[in-house]
């Protein structure tokens, strides 16, 4: 591993998986049986054509001068000389670029942009993709970098991937650059153009091309690939929803970060300062690792929409499309600090100031708790937009901290208890918390209004939105409304002899709800059509059975049900008790 190529202490993804792990696994692979999964550039060579047209296309954040290095040499041992044409000769101009996507890149704004309507077409210059595609020569012609396929005529469509993780360890080490650009930016702003432009752009060109690869790459490693046949990658893509999916989690420091994740979950770099966030089920930057002989292929969940989106989503696949509607995720303040006094957007500022179709609906479902560990949420009874725009404005300008508590109310984070957060909702989690966030998919629209005058890890200060903050707080989310409201109250729903089935109401602006199994054994669950979200919440270890074939899962693993899925059983593979959570659209 080159360690230039990318900044960060997190272990890249394996070539090959490891032995079984019998705790939570930070690598969960999905079998698709044998000779099915290849290695290595020379491999990747033999598979190529000769002579003829090859077009090398990807993701953002691919290195492809790393490729064409790693190609050339290994077809220069099987005596294949290759004509390399790069697609940075057909973009346009960079000033031209930037004025088509500065509208949706938020101007001096650092963190919130607009989604990209454009087209990956939009970023070329049509004259000049007909003027390379007549540069082939009687030798091996290779198109390489995003937007290989919008060259006109034939070819053997090759496309690498890589995770959106490994995307932005390379922005911080400063070896890749944002679609079109000639320099690298600040990597945080970096990631709002990925963000708002690069991802939706070519997630909209994968789509589109999606049936016509040829070979699939997953180019994430610094130096090595894993790749598949084209048509066996979509075979098996459409296959998944047939069984449990777990995505690949991938973990993040954060300045109120803790300890939890690094003493409870093994696999992960422990020489970190702590670990804040576990990107456990954020569809939009986590994949699907496929296996067979050991060998480990990442493919983003975006293609798993693409191609079998209606067998994950049922019923509600019309609604949400390609779009993943559910995210779980971890938030760790053991021995760590508060989060940011925060809230989110309303459905309609959503749409109209980021062209988001559903808003941040979150709920906390407290999975551990140590020593007086609270929730702040909602706010104290009689406090107006006017006093809390002048107390967050106050420590603002005069930096000077807030006696929030006269401001917020707090409860004691009750292990189990599930904590409701619809849009406006002023809250924040306190230190010493291990948060099972259950929200809506969207997860970058927080609001910070109030941050304990604290700086980032990089040494600056975190950005607050406190106007955007006030033109969303809901003012009626105060004094008894909240221990009524925006506290879920358990409701039994079953009693039986091998389980207890309880529903924790979620708000009525929340598009999804939560119900909680107490497994003494097992219990059968019908999907009916959609969609079901599982994290094993208490117990070490639970078996999801699917037409007589068994999947094991460990304590704080997420796993889908597809809708596709009829019915499953959960099965308590401990002597004490287990609970799971199961999340679902309304």
């Amino acid at each position: 591993m080159n360690p230039e190529i990318r900044k960060t202490s997190q272990y890249e993804l394996p070539v090959r998986k490891s032995e079984a792990v019998d705790g939570y696994d930070v690598y969960p692979v999905h079998s698709i049986g044998d000779n099915k999964i290849q290695s290595s550039y020379h491999s990747l060579a033999a598979r190529l054509p000769e002579k003829g047209v090859v077009k090398l296309d990807g993701y953002v954040g691919i290195l492809f001068e790393e490729v064409r290095r790693g190609l050339t040499q290994a077809l220069e041992e099987l005596n294949i000389d290759a004509h390399w044409i790069t697609m940075e000769d057909a973009l346009l101009p960079n000033d031209q670029v930037q004025q088509r996507i500065a509208p949706y890149l938020g101007g001096d704004d650092p963190i919130f942009g607009k989604v990209c309507p454009l087209s990956l077409n939009d970023f070329f210059d049509t004259r000049k993709l007909k003027e390379i595609s007549s540069a082939t020569t009687t030798q091996l012609t290779i198109y390489y970098g995003s937007g290989a396929a919008l060259v006109p005529g034939d070819g053997t469509l090759v496309y690498f991937d890589i995770a959106k993780n490994e995307i932005q360890f390379r922005a911080r080490a400063g070896t890749v650059h944002n679609i079109g650009a000639r320099e690298k930016e600040d990597s945080k702003r970096m990631y709002k153009h990925f963000y708002f432009v690069d991802w939706i752009v070519l997630n909209r060109h994968l789509k589109s091309i999606i049936n016509d690869i040829d070979i699939f790459v997953d180019g994430q490693r610094s130096d090595e690939i894993t790749w598949i046949a084209g048509e066996e990658w979509r075979k098996e893509i459409q296959k998944l929803p047939l069984r449990p999916i777990r995505v690949r989690p991938w973990f993040e420091p954060g300045i109120w970060g803790g300890t939890w994740i690094k003493e409870h979950i093994d696999g992960l770099e422990t020489n970190v300062i702590n670990y804040a966030w576990s990107f456990e089920l954020i569809t939009p930057e986590n994949g699907v690792v496929l296996e067979s002989n050991g060998l480990m292929l990442e493919t983003s969940f975006d293609a798993l929409m693409y191609l079998a989106g209606g067998d994950v989503l049922g019923v509600d696949a019309k609604k949400y499309g390609d779009v993943f509607p559910i995210r779980f995720d971890f938030l760790d303040t053991f021995n760590g600090a508060n989060l940011s006094v925060q809230c989110h957007p309303k459905k309609e500022y959503m749409l109209a100031h980021f062209g988001e179709p559903i808003t941040q609906e979150e709920t906390y479902y407290i999975l551990d708790r140590q020593k007086d560990a609270t929730v702040f949420l909602g706010l104290q009874q009689g406090v107006t937009k006017e006093k809390l725009k002048s107390a967050l404005e106050h420590s603002f300008l005069h930096k000077e901290p807030i006696a929030i508590e006269q401001i917020v109310q707090s409860f004691p984070a009750e292990k189990h208890a599930l904590y409701l957060i619809p849009p406006g909702t002023i809250h924040a989690s306190g230190k010493d918390t291990l948060v099972l966030e259950i929200s809506a998919t969207p997860y970058i629209y927080t609001f910070k209004l109030y941050d304990w005058l604290r700086l980032d890890l990089d040494g600056k200060p975190r950005p607050l939105n406190i106007d955007r903050g006030m033109e969303n707080i809901e003012l009626s989310y105060s004094g008894n409304y909240v221990p009524e409201k925006l506290i879920a109250h358990p409701v039994v729903l079953d009693n039986t002899a091998n389980y207890d089935l309880v529903h924790l109401p979620t708000h009525k602006e929340h598009l999804y709800d939560v119900h909680r199994y107490r497994l003494i054994n097992e219990v059968e669950v019908r999907t009916n059509n959609k969609v079901h979200v599982l994290s094993l919440v208490e117990g070490t270890h639970i078996e999801i059975i699917i037409d007589g074939n068994s999947f094991r899962y460990a304590y704080a693993e997420t796993v889908i049900i597809p809708a596709r899925v009829n019915n499953y059983t959960i099965r308590n593979a401990d002597k004490t008790p287990a609970l799971v959570i199961k999340a679902f659209i309304k």
